[in-house]
């Protein structure tokens, strides 16, 4: 079918080793480089290169290191690879309730080279420039041949491309995770990091290694704006009119999906139960247990209109079961089960025939006459909340119910209550996010529009550490255990109105809606830790001229946000300087006029270079030892 359409293009299909010719297959993946089309004489493609990795609610934040992404491209285009699509390239957000997974987060910031805000991540994006530039002298040679594999050590390759019009380009690869290796090439002695690759346009000079990071280094941060909330009000859910028009009854339980047809993520499950007076627990005996088993994702357990427990699943464990004494009392009571999907299923085999909320058994423990099994009672269903039927989101249906003010309803943090405010948009154009770190579970929406699902469920996970070197999976460069997974929930500018902002909260659990606040992401400090022999793509070519060039030494560049400059410099050091981004010192060997050269050049720009040279710095700190150029540079916004 798709073929007859004539699109006069090709179609390619990833992941699909049958894709009949003409349609092309493809790879998705963290490594392309083992893959190969199933016929000869179609392209290696890499439709997904991923450039990090999703995150779910209760987990870390996964984040992968530039030096390994650059490692794999490079080893995909240097056994002959075609095209390299980035996924993701830009992050983004999941607004409304279009994150799947389920338990995917609101955002999809994803680690990529420009992140779910819109600004540029360093040194992802920078680095991977320079790669792409990088690979692009090659060009020539790379289109014109395959490429000759020679061995150059045990763990070490040279892939050399060369065409009859004298064009020549080499990759020099270590796969040694742990040591660098000094290798001869051309009769030439090439030093290789562990794990990295090395750039030759010209088969003699490396322009670019994917394990030696030139760029900056950014530190951005979620800072305060001027915009206050107004005062905030309340409104209870309703759970007292759960047998209105809009509910049906049947016996059995039913699957969540096929009920809300997605027109929410919340089901109510309520039955009722007659307990004789004579039951043991109503004269000082053991309080029965409710123990109910569900398919997913959350459920909050309403015992006669007090929630009485909450339980959720997670995305490995989307079914679990939920145990609670209950408290009953003689006669008539009613309990209703509020089932709440976190996201439709969106990957894995057969992903349609995945089931979503309370399918049982749900039954009582305990009583007298031993268990009672309550799955095929006699359920009424009813789907949404009242809230969404009444749109108390929307600048239009907020009037539609009385709403209490705020100070009465802070300090009753209620279970299922919506909460509502104005403010005004903040100045600038940074980009802005809502702090939700007092909030528990639930949905918020500014102007009528879905940010999205919030929820500050705890990272579980093993933050100890990340190293490049070696083959990079999800659970390897994890971040923010012990943190909420996500705190911050993006608010695109174009939402806003200059005044009068409607923000609504819809919380499941109980929160504090007065520490809500609106905040913006900037740029706060920049750092560069450079060698004096960084591999630098203006040295290419020198000696193909006949005339000696002078070597162009390398430069570490410094870069701030728009509207802001540097303003200090927090360290300097031409040396042997330690640490990282954020922890540098000095190390054994300092030139005296560091500080004083770096502020001269940064000092109140936006941009700035600083060459890495003895005589830039007036001396050789130390002589025959490696040197670098750190520098941690803080940005602040340019005042008029």
């Amino acid at each position: 079918m798709a073929v007859g359409l004539g699109t006069g293009v090709p179609w390619v299909m990833c992941k699909e080793e049958d894709a009949p010719d003409p349609v092309i297959n493809t790879c998705n993946g963290f490594y392309c480089d083992a893959f190969s089309p199933n016929k000869p004489y179609k392209p290696t493609i890499w439709t997904e290169a991923w450039s990090g990795w999703f995150n779910e609610f209760g987990g870390p934040l996964h984040q992968r290191p530039v030096q390994d992404l650059a490692f794999a491209v490079a080893r995909f285009i240097q056994k002959g690879g075609s095209f390299v699509n980035y996924y993701m390239y830009h992050g983004g957000t999941n607004f409304g309730r279009t994150a799947g997974g389920p338990f995917i987060t609101t955002s999809y910031d994803y680690d990529a080279p420009i992140d779910e805000y819109g600004l540029v991540r360093q040194p992802k994006y920078g680095h991977l420039k320079e790669l792409h530039r990088s690979i692009k002298l090659c060009e020539r040679a790379l289109v014109s041949a395959d490429p000759i594999v020679s061995s150059l050590g045990s763990f070490q390759q040279a892939h050399v491309y060369s065409s009859e019009a004298g064009d020549c380009a080499a990759f020099l690869s270590n796969y040694d995770t742990k040591s660098s290796a000094r290798v001869t090439f051309n009769n030439m002695h090439y030093n290789l990091p562990p794990w990295s690759i090395s750039i030759l346009p010209d088969c003699r000079n490396v322009v670019f290694n994917t394990a030696k990071v030139g760029v900056q280094t950014a530190h951005m941060e979620m800072l305060p704006t001027n915009a206050e909330m107004l005062s905030w009000e309340s409104y209870d859910e309703d759970i007292s009119s759960l047998d209105d028009s809009s509910t049906f009854t049947t016996f059995g339980l039913l699957e969540q999906i096929n009920v809300t047809r997605d027109a929410s993520d919340y089901l109510w499950y309520i039955t009722r139960i007659d307990i004789g007076s004579s039951e043991s627990f109503l004269r000082g005996g053991e309080l029965p247990t409710l123990i109910l088993q569900t398919t997913g994702h959350a459920v909050h357990v309403f015992i006669n209109g007090q929630l009485t427990g909450s339980a959720f699943g997670t995305r490995e464990y989307r079914r679990f079961t939920h145990t609670e004494k209950v408290n009953l009392h003689a006669g008539t009571n009613t309990i209703a089960l509020l089932s709440v999907a976190v996201g439709l299923p969106n990957v894995g085999g057969h992903f349609e025939t995945w089931n979503t909320g309370i399918l049982g058994p749900v039954a009582l423990h305990g009583l007298d006459q031993g268990k009672w099994d309550l799955s095929w009672q006699r359920w009424t269903y009813k789907v949404g909340l009242k809230g969404e039927a009444m749109n108390l989101v929307s600048p239009n249906g907020i009037s539609s119910v009385d709403w209490i003010q705020g100070s009465l309803a802070a300090q009753r943090q209620q279970p299922l209550t919506w909460h509502k405010t104005y403010f005004n948009a903040p100045e600038g154009d940074e980009p802005l996010a809502l702090d939700m770190e007092g909030m528990g579970k639930g949905q918020v929406w500014i102007n009528g529009q879905s940010i999205g699902r919030y929820w500050t469920a705890y990272a579980n996970g093993n933050c100890q550490g990340c190293s490049y070197s070696g083959t990079y999976r999800p659970p390897k460069c994890q971040l923010g255990c012990g943190q909420p997974t996500q705190r911050w929930y993006h608010v695109p500018r174009s939402w806003l109105k200059p005044t009068q902002n409607l923000l609504v909260v819809f919380e499941e659990l109980g929160g504090d809606p007065s520490r809500i606040s609106l905040v913006q992401r900037s740029m706060t400090s920049v750092c560069a830790d450079v060698f004096e022999y960084h591999p630098n793509i203006k040295n290419w070519h020198i000696e193909s001229y006949g005339k000696t060039e002078e070597l162009h030494r390398p430069k570490v560049h410094l870069r701030c946000g728009p509207g802001h400059s540097i303003s200090s410099i927090k360290f300097a050091s031409y040396g042997t300087p330690l640490g990282t981004c954020g922890s540098f010192q000095q190390g054994p060997c300092h030139a005296p006029d560091s500080y004083a050269i770096v502020e001269k050049r940064c000092i109140g720009r936006q941009r700035c270079a600083v060459t890495i040279s003895n005589t830039n710095f007036a001396q050789d700190p130390c002589p025959n030892v490696l040197k670098r150029l750190t520098v941690e540079a803080v940005c602040a916004p340019i005042t008029s």
